[in-house]
This record gives C-alpha cells, structure tokens and sequence, in this order.
C-alpha cells in the first residue's frame, strides 16, 4: 500500500495543527516522548518534527508533505511545493510577523539607524535579506533562546516572532518595523508532487484542511418563512450562495437555509425575524469546501 509521509510542526503550533486535522475530519494521537504520532488513515503515515526543520526535510523528501511557517521556507531557502496558504496559528488566526525590536529608550527609529549595530534572531537569513534591502550593513547572530532579554545587555535589537507583541511589550522593547509575516503553509517535495497518487492524494488533505479553515468564520442559518414575506426575508441575507429553499407541509411556507459569515449573525437575526423570518435556528459548521 504507498503511503503519504506526513510533517507535522511539534511545539507551539502542535496543539492547534491537531484540532485542525479533527476538524478536517482526521484523529491523531500522540504518545508521550513519541516522534510518529498515529492517525485513522492508512495511507498517511506522520512524524513530528520541529517547524524550523520541517521545510527542510521536505525538500529532501525525508518528508513528502509537510505544515510549516512561511518563514522557515525562506529561513532555509527550500525548494518545495507551496501547496495551500492555513491561515492560523497557536492563538490567533492573524498572520505571525518576526518584529524588528528595540529597548523603550533606544535611540533607534528605523531600520537605517541599525547601521554597525549588532541584532540577535533565530530567522538569521530573512533577517539579513531584510538589511540587505534597505541598504543596512549590521552584524546578525543567531540566538539560541531567551532572544527578548538580550536587548540591550547583548544586543542593540532583535527580531523576533511575535502574535500580539505582549511579551515585548512585558520585556520593555518597542516595535521599530516587521522584518517579515508568516502563515502556516502545506507544503510538498517536488517528487512527490510529480507523483499521481500522492498528489491526488495531498490535494485531498488540502480541500479538507481549507474546508474546516473556511468553517471556522462561517455558520448555518435556518428558519421559516411565510411565502408572502419571502424577498423581504431573501433580502437581508448576505448568502455565501443563494440561499436553499424549500417546500414545507404547509404551502403558505418556506425552509430557507444559507451560510453566513458568523460575526454578522448577532445583528442580522433580529433584521430577519423583522423581516418575517420564524423559528431561526443558527449552528456551527464543520467544513466548507467550495
């Protein structure tokens, strides 16, 4: 039987990766101290590994397909198949940005003021590129942790990740630029990408990981509605489609049913009950897949 060899982002990302599967309509376990969690599909087999590495082995094809940052792409500079752009991440789903930060009293502004000064990261090429883009000449090392206490006992600035900039704000550093934005990307070797079967079998994994993103900002709206008030109703609805209608057992009535972006249910429930709309029933979504 061929099998998918599948990276999966061990660490921050963990947690939320695997609820994301769950909600695609995979179930993975992991095993303490284990590196090859297991999953309910047979023809997919997964290994843990950091997200720094992941692109990496991908691009050897230690790994035919993998989830990792954007930024560890263009930190190892891999030669893969970017395959779907998975917007989230272990707290929020707004893209992760790599800051350019400096203490609170740093006589640093921009960029340019960084000329001859020194800066610690652990994203030491894209770091680099970034300088070389604006013309920066600045000593970059790699920083093997602890990165935010650094400035300025070690360092002039720093680059690092950041969802809500909480923690530099904690450590008294300030935010001069974004060096660079992530998001989680599936991601293929080559060859493996070349291969029927496994590309058929990627693009699956794909739709269904996009279907349950889509899902999470989205909900399902059904009600009643009387056949006289049907464009009154029809017009409130910003439908992701046209709405389903349906016959009922009374025929002076309709079933209406349409998906809607969730953060527009709290005021458009009242307009659709005004409207005429009756026994509105709202429920979570599992997948879209368009």
């Amino acid at each position: 039987m061929p099998v998918l060899k599948l990276g999966l982002p061990k660490g921050s990302l963990q947690q939320s990766t695997f609820a994301l599967f769950q909600k695609a309509g995979y179930r993975i376990i992991v095993r303490e101290r284990s590196y090859r969690p297991s999953i309910d599909d047979p023809e997919i087999e997964c290994l843990l590994f950091r997200a720094q590495e992941i692109a990496r082995y991908v691009e050897r094809g230690v790994l035919d397909v993998g989830l990792t940052g954007k930024d560890w792409i263009i930190e190892n500079e891999a030669d893969v198949v970017e395959v779907a752009d998975l917007v989230y991440s272990k707290t929020t789903t707004s893209p992760y940005r790599w800051v350019l930060a400096v203490p609170e009293d740093s006589a640093i502004r921009t960029v340019e003021d960084l000329e001859g000064k020194r800066i610690a990261t652990e994203l030491v090429q894209a770091t680099r590129s970034y300088l070389a883009r604006h013309g920066v000449s600045a000593e970059v090392e790699y920083s093997w942790g602890a990165t935010e206490v650094k400035a300025p006992l070690l360092v002039d600035a720093i680059v690092e990740g950041t969802e809500t900039g909480s923690s530099l704000r904690a450590h008294h550093l300030r935010i001069v630029d974004t060096v660079a934005e992530s998001t989680t990307k599936l991601i293929a070797n080559k060859a493996a990408w070349k291969d029927a079967w496994k590309r058929a079998k990627i693009e699956v994994l794909s739709m269904l990981l996009i279907g349950a993103l889509e899902a999470e900002g989205k909900v399902g709206l059904k009600m009643n509605v009387p056949k006289d008030k049907l464009d009154a109703v029809s017009k409130q609805l910003p439908a992701l489609h046209t709405p389903t209608i349906s016959n009922q057992v009374d025929s002076d009535w309709v079933a209406v049913e349409v998906i809607v972006d969730k953060h527009t249910v709290r005021d458009l429930a009242p307009q659709l009950k005004k409207a005429g709309a009756e026994g509105i029933i709202v429920y979570p979504l599992n997948k879209v897949i368009y």
